[in-house]
């Protein structure tokens, strides 16, 4: 072998010597690479992962404080028709009073509700065919008692029960859905109190 061929050959050694470094460089470069890549989209995936944790946990939170708020509402909405069952049954009871009863209580109103001037009472159609003998000098000594007076109106009123006192062309409305409505609110407490206490 020539001069010009050992030359030849070991510059290709050092050639291919040189370019198998360079590969296996290369490859632990690209090696680095992989591995970094991998750990950085572990990170990330971790990142994510807890991002959705926290996210489904929030929704979940939230899902449960609208059920809570639901359930609450359905609650109080059946208490709230449960006591107005109760009021209506109350006001049903009372309108269907026996007449004695019927009667001392509009005695009681009555001596509430006179004021001391001139005025009128009208009752319902049913109130003036039961009302009981002599409640009409009843009325007037009522009223006379609070320094007034009261005329019995012959004509019957379009009301449940109780009564409309008229002093002056002005209407009281004394009637027993009027009584319930006025005292709505404090009768629901009442009620409140003893089915739900």
């Amino acid at each position: 072998m020539s001069g010009l061929d050992k030359m030849k050959n070991q510059i290709l050694d050092e050639a291919n010597h040189s370019a198998e470094a360079k590969i296996a460089e290369a490859k632990a470069k690209a090696e680095e690479i992989i591995q970094a890549a991998k750990a950085k989209a572990e990170e990330e995936a971790g990142k994510i992962s807890q991002k959705s944790g926290e996210a489904v946990a929030i929704y979940g939170e939230r899902v449960k404080s609208s059920c809570d708020m639901q359930r609450k509402k359905a609650l109080l909405q059946a208490k709230q028709e449960l006591i107005r069952g109760v009021l209506e049954k109350a006001q049903a009871q009372i309108l269907s009073l026996e007449t004695p009863a019927y009667f001392d209580m509009i005695r009681e109103m009555l001596k509430k509700y006179a004021q001391p001037e001139a005025g009128t009472i009208r009752f319902s159609k049913k109130d003036l065919e039961r009302m009981p003998e002599g409640f009409e000098s009843e009325i007037q000594n009522i009223a006379g008692e609070k320094g007034g007076s009261l005329t019995l109106e012959k004509d019957p009123a379009d009301l449940d029960g109780g009564f409309i006192l008229v002093y002056g062309g002005i209407e009281e409305n004394c009637t027993i859905g009027a009584m319930f409505e006025a005292k709505r609110d404090e009768l629901s407490d009442c009620v409140h109190k003893v089915m739900f206490a």
